[in-house]
């Protein structure tokens, strides 16, 4: 009932207005059955503005971490997310990737709507990054067509860290269902399942038109933060070389 409210009562007539989204293809979007929307992740307000534009309700598997924050801020996120029905994922751990994937197999039994983003986390810089193989397993162990779709603007809306939204033109486009029938049965084989998901990243960059990286986001974002570091290290040696410590007398 929570997801209706936010839906057509609380938040979604405010991001129609406040953004005034363009949408494209949401004629590819099926109007029953179970499907998979795989989309880029630019900003934290992608998780809003798609589900306040589809007809259908659409689940997300949603980072834990929305879920256990600490304080009256956490558990106000926390219950957000609960009412509006997205499923809490925990990224750690090597069993991180199966549970998400059962989760999500579960969503598409009930014949529902599953949204996923394939890079697995936020692109900190805008571009588009390589995909995690779990949308393709749960593609072809549910028989289910992806949908692909690219948010476009929300990186400039609501970069990273930026808590209340620019306002800046937002587009969502939504491509053609791309079928993986001819690989029923192969979820195991490890080729395969690359092979879908860059095909599904491909249909993403060629409706988003973003600069693309043949490496995951994860990663990318750890050697951003370690450069980072390193260049504020230096910058503060260098000015301690520069005023050194005069000595006392």
């Amino acid at each position: 009932m929570f997801y209706y409210v936010l839906k057509y009562v609380l938040l979604g007539p405010l991001l129609r207005l406040v953004f005034r989204p363009r949408i494209e293809g949401l004629e590819h979007v099926p109007s029953s059955g179970a499907a998979i929307v795989a989309g880029n992740h630019l900003s934290f307000s992608d998780h809003f503005l798609m589900p306040a534009i589809l007809k259908r309700r659409i689940t997300f598997l949603a980072k834990a971490e929305y879920f256990t924050g600490p304080g009256i801020k956490g558990r106000l996120t926390a219950y957000f997310f609960r009412s509006a029905g997205q499923i809490p994922v925990d990224r750690s751990g090597k069993e991180a990737g199966q549970a998400a994937i059962r989760e999500g197999l579960g969503v598409l039994s009930k014949d529902e709507l599953l949204g996923i983003y394939p890079e697995g986390t936020r692109s900190h810089d805008g571009r588009l990054y390589k995909g995690k193989v779990g949308v393709a397993v749960m593609a072809l162990k549910a028989q289910v067509p992806v949908i692909p779709c690219a948010m476009i603007g929300t990186f400039e809306a609501q970069p990273p860290g930026k808590v209340i939204p620019n306002i800046h033109p937002v587009a969502i486009r939504f491509g053609k269902p791309l079928d993986f029938s001819r690989y029923a049965g192969m979820e195991n084989e490890k080729a395969v399942l690359r092979a879908i998901t860059d095909e599904i990243m491909y249909a993403i960059l060629s409706l988003s038109e973003q600069e693309y990286v043949d490496q995951y986001a994860a990663v990318a974002k750890k050697e951003e933060a370690a450069r980072k570091a390193a260049e504020k290290k230096a910058e503060k040696e260098q000015r301690g070389r520069k005023f050194p410590r005069m000595p006392l007398s």
